[in-house]
């Protein structure tokens, strides 16, 4: 039932105005919304596996002031890159943990080629509308707080 997830999610070639974003997304929570509770963290898991892996130019690059997210207790790196209007969103998260790597995954699935306006709106409950929080705890929910804070924060200074 969870497979049923698009997956060429990371298509860099399609071209995002601010109503397919909203549209990404909204697809992205009715397939959550779609499935019981007990199929929410498996669909996560299956976007944890969707997550590309990092460019060549990224690696060695990570340092603990300008990528990495402090508020995850998990380390991620986060990678943004604005040009033509257009964000580029990339990320380093070990695959020892899934549930982080499935939530930077859903966000690059949505946002991944989006205009700095519509990444400026990624909605702070992003966690309630996907069904997950109860499913994740509260460690987790602060740790995707500051993933978007840290998107949002590189997309203004970009």
């Amino acid at each position: 039932m969870w497979n049923t997830v698009q997956t060429d999610i990371f298509d860099e070639s399609e071209s995002y105005q601010m109503g397919s974003v909203m549209q990404k997304l909204d697809e992205i929570v009715r397939d959550f919304q779609s499935v019981g509770d007990e199929f929410r963290l498996e669909l996560l898991l299956d976007y944890a596996e969707k997550l590309p892996p990092l460019p060549d130019r990224f690696q060695g690059r990570r340092t603990p002031v300008l990528n990495r997210v402090p508020e995850c207790q998990t380390p991620v790196y986060l990678y943004v890159e604005v040009e033509n209007q257009r964000v580029r969103i990339y990320a380093d998260v070990g695959r020892e943990s899934p549930t982080v790597r499935g939530l930077v995954s859903i966000l690059i699935s949505a946002y991944n080629g989006a205009t700095p306006e519509a990444v400026m709106e990624v909605p702070p409950d992003l966690i309630h509308r996907l069904g997950l929080t109860n499913k994740i705890g509260i460690v987790r929910i602060r740790g995707l707080s500051g993933i978007i804070s840290k998107l949002k924060m590189a997309v203004a200074n970009a």
